[in-house]
Formats: C-alpha cells, sequence, structure tokens
C-alpha cells in the first residue's frame, strides 16, 4: 500500500537511513504535551497536601480528605469536557484540517493554567481553599483536554495506510513515553540550580514552600509550547474529514454503540487502579530513596522500560494482533508488580533494598507500553471500521470516546490514589517551615508499598476482561482499509 508520511534519507559513509521526520515531529508534540501534563497530577496533589496552605490556619486533616474530591469533581469534568471537544473537533473546518486549530490556539491558554495550579491564595478560610483547589484543577483538566485530545487524534488522519499509521502512532507514543519523565528531570536541574544559587539551607526553606514547583512548571510549558509549534510545522492532515451535525445525545450514543470502541474504552476504566502507583511514587522516593527529584530514580528505569517495551509491542501486534498483545502483557504486568512487593517485603525498608527495587521497576515499567500505545492503534483501528459502517468519518467522537472513560478513570485514580496515600495510609504532613516532608512510621511506608504494587495488579488483572470481546483482528483490519481508499481516495500531497 502507498505510503505517505515524509520521510528524508541519510547518507552516513555507504550506508543510507529512512528518517521518519514527520512521525518524529508528530512524536515530538507529544512529547511537549507530555512534558507538561505527565507530572502535573501527582505534583498538583502533593502541593495542595503539603505546601499550598502550610502556613495557613486550615485543618490539614480535613484537607488531605478533601484532595481526593477535587480530583474526582476534576475528572469527571475532564470526562464531560473530552465529549464537546470530541464534538467540536469533528466540526472543525480549515485549510490545514481539523486538528491543527485546537494546538495552535490552545497550548499558550493550557501554559497559562498550568502555572495558577501552583499559585495558592493566602487564606484561612477552608471553603475558599476548597473551591480554589475545584476551580483551578478543573480548568487545567479542561484546557489539557482541548489541546491533548485532538493531538492525539493526529495518528488517525495522518495517513490512511494502517500499517504507516500504527508505526506513526508508535513512534510518537514512544516520545510521549519519555516527556512523562521529561518533567521530573526538569525538577531536579531547577532543584540544583536552586541549591547552588541560594545555598542549601535557603533552598530548603523555598523548597519548603513549593518554589521549585513552580518554576519547573513555567520551564514545561515554554518547552511544551516549543514542540506543540515543531509538530504543526511538521506534520499533515490526509484523511478526508466529513461535515455532519452530530448533537451531545447523538454522541453519547455514538460512543456506547459501537463495540469495539466500548471494549477498548471500558478496558481503560475497568483498569483505572492501576495508576495509583503514582500517587505514592513520590512519597517511596522521599522515604525509601531519600529525595523526592529521586522520584526520577523511581520513574526512570519504568520509563525506559516503558519505551524498550512499545517497541516490543509494535513488533508483537504485527505478529499475535492487538488484542493477544494487550492480553499476553496485561498478565505479565500482574506478575511483575507482584513480584516487587514480594522483593521489598523480603529485603524490607532499607538502603539494600534501592538497587533490586529499581531493577524490577524497569521489568515493571516493560507492561506500561502495551497501555500507552495498544489502545490508540485500537482506535484508529475502529474509527476506519466505523467509516466503513456508516459513512461519516469521526475521529474527534472516537478519541473522545476514549477519552471519556479516560478521564472517568483518571478521576477515580486521582481520588482513590489520594484517600489511599493521605488517608488510609497515615501520612503526617510536616508543619516545620525548614522541612518538605514529616517522617513516617513503618505502617506508612508498607502501606505505601502496597499502593504502588499489589493495589494496581489487580486492576491490571481487571482490565484484561472487556478486551476478550474486542474482534477487530489484522485481516479484518486490511480489508477496511482498502476499501475506504477505494471509496473515498485521500488528500493529495
Amino acid at each position: 500500500m502507498k505510503k505517505y508520511l515524509k520521510t528524508k534519507t541519510l547518507h552516513i559513509g555507504k550506508k543510507e537511513f529512512t528518517l521518519p521526520v514527520e512521525a518524529l515531529s508528530y512524536g515530538i508534540g507529544l512529547f511537549g504535551i507530555a512534558l507538561l501534563s505527565g507530572w502535573m497530577p501527582e505534583y498538583a496533589k502533593t502541593y495542595f497536601a503539603d505546601f499550598a496552605f502550610k502556613f495557613q490556619n486550615i485543618d490539614k486533616n480535613a484537607l488531605a480528605g478533601l484532595i481526593s474530591v477535587v480530583f474526582l469533581i476534576a475528572g469527571i469534568v475532564g470526562a464531560v469536557a473530552e465529549i464537546v471537544i470530541g464534538i467540536l473537533v469533528d466540526k472543525t473546518k480549515s485549510k490545514k484540517g481539523k486538528i491543527y486549530p485546537w494546538i495552535k490556539f490552545g497550548v499558550i491558554p493550557l501554559g497559562i493554567i498550568s502555572m495558577l495550579v501552583f499559585l495558592a491564595p493566602k487564606t484561612d478560610n477552608f471553603y475558599l481553599a476548597s473551591a480554589w483547589m475545584i476551580i483551578v484543577y478543573s480548568l487545567y483538566i479542561m484546557a489539557c483536554v482541548a489541546v491533548e485530545s485532538p493531538a492525539g487524534c493526529f495518528g488517525a488522519v495522518c495517513t490512511p495506510n494502517p500499517d504507516e499509521r500504527s508505526d506513526a502512532i508508535s513512534i510518537a507514543n514512544i516520545f510521549r513515553s519519555v516527556g512523562q519523565s521529561g518533567g521530573m528531570v526538569v525538577l531536579i536541574v531547577v532543584g540544583l540550580i536552586m541549591k547552588l544559587i541560594m545555598g542549601k539551607d535557603g533552598f530548603a526553606v523555598a523548597e519548603g514552600k513549593g518554589l521549585d514547583l513552580q518554576i519547573s512548571t513555567a520551564v514545561c510549558v515554554v518547552g511544551c509550547i516549543l514542540f506543540m509549534m515543531i509538530m504543526l510545522h511538521n506534520t499533515k492532515e490526509r484523511v478526508p474529514y466529513t461535515a455532519e451535525k452530530v448533537n451531545l445525545i447523538e454522541s453519547f450514543k455514538f460512543v456506547f454503540t459501537n463495540k469495539n470502541l466500548l471494549m477498548v474504552s471500558l478496558a481503560k476504566l475497568a483498569g483505572f487502579g492501576r495508576g495509583v502507583y503514582g500517587a505514592a511514587s513520590l512519597y517511596i522516593a522521599i522515604y525509601l530513596l531519600g529525595d523526592k527529584g529521586l522520584k526520577l530514580g523511581l520513574l526512570l528505569p519504568m520509563g525506559i522500560g516503558t519505551a524498550v517495551s512499545m517497541l516490543i509491542v509494535k513488533s508483537l501486534m504485527k505478529k499475535i494482533g492487538t488484542k493477544n498483545t494487550f492480553i499476553v502483557f496485561s498478565l505479565y504486568g500482574v506478575a511483575s508488580f507482584v513480584i516487587l512487593f514480594a522483593v521489598s517485603m523480603l529485603i524490607g525498608f532499607r538502603k539494600e533494598l534501592i538497587i533490586p527495587f529499581l531493577i524490577i521497576n524497569f521489568f515493571v515499567g516493560l507492561q506500561n507500553g502495551n497501555t500507552n500505545l495498544t489502545p490508540h492503534v485500537m482506535i484508529a483501528d475502529c474509527v476506519d471500521e466505523i467509516e466503513l459502517k456508516t459513512g461519516k468519518r469521526q475521529e474527534g467522537l472516537c478519541y473522545a470516546g476514549y477519552g471519556l472513560f479516560s478521564k472517568i478513570a483518571s478521576a477515580f485514580t486521582g481520588a482513590l490514589g489520594s484517600y489511599l496515600v493521605f488517608k488510609w495510609s497515615g501520612y503526617v504532613t510536616s508543619t516545620n517551615e525548614a522541612v518538605a516532608y514529616a517522617p513516617q512510621d513503618e505502617k506508612t511506608l508498607i502501606r505505601f508499598l502496597i499502593i504502588y504494587t499489589i493495589i494496581p495488579a489487580c486492576f491490571v488483572l481487571l482490565q484484561i476482561i472487556p478486551m476478550l470481546f474486542y474482534d477487530l483482528n489484522s485481516k479484518k483490519k486490511e480489508q477496511i482499509s482498502k476499501e475506504l481508499i477505494e471509496r473515498r481516495g485521500v488528500i493529495a500531497d
């Protein structure tokens, strides 16, 4: 089948290499979004709990209980925003396609709102503090959806060739996975620079106020804007869009009546609790590794494992199909989480645990390439299947449908993770100006480990169930793509 994406041939000595410049540009754009959004949820939690109202006369226990409500409400707002944005994306018409305007005009507002998340008002009023957290984080989620959701759709419109499309989505999502750890690299570098300028004691006071989080966010905002502009400059939408009039009720019907799209979305919802390990990762870094910047020490091996596994997943999907790949990697994920818990309990929370913990963390990360990549390829395939059946090409609604379930899952993840970390674990916040995080007892550390391993393992197992009913195989996908190309052609280069 004809190839459409732009490439560049490089000559190094006698060897010739083909560089997928357009797919890489797509990946750079997703890297930029992840650089900002990948670290925000977990660090927003610690900012709200530990720093935002640290020196105000507010009940810290009540505040800790409220955080789960904040993330639940913001998640529900984001879920509704996904459908609304999906409808609007499908109605968008421009010379450069339906995706371009959303990224171009949405990325700067996203950056501004992201900065506001780490700028808390000075107040002793619990209700005002509560309203601020709910409003500012809900606004952040909506702004993120308005950019991230359309950008995710690009994989379905960049080429009508399904193999080329899968490769582009694979490359882009590897970049996105790397970007999710990028914000933590920025945090470490910013912290080192602040220590050099302020000295150790000065930095301790600044860290206790969350100043390092504010500066790091500003750096990530600038990076996000620059990387998204690179994507816009070097990519093109080639699959023609159709102009349907779709209302909100019809949109929900669309999302819930397409079997394969629904199964992919339900898998995301069923596995919502797999993400609660992120809520505990910062505190495991602080109390196990000794520095919050070393959260990267936890997530970097996991991130490397994710990147490696995405290459494996990309190859495996072509051999055994997307459905079987998802199931195999999910079962592997359950086993890896259980092994990490068993080894950690055997060794105990002492310095000898650090190396084996990080090594096993790499192998835990191998499962993430599956959940980061396979659903996106499946959704792009669902877009084709739905177009063949209905004559309507609605990338916006298909990705919004998945995004609806994804945001609901994120809301549950945020609420559950916040409850487990700040309430169930017995976590104690610091009241000392020069101490960012208070010491914790052994029971709390063990519960952090359970949040990081056993609880996610249970939900990884649950996410397999909907996938058992997904039936869009490789042969069927190829036939659908050929029929669509014959029916409607493609946008010429």
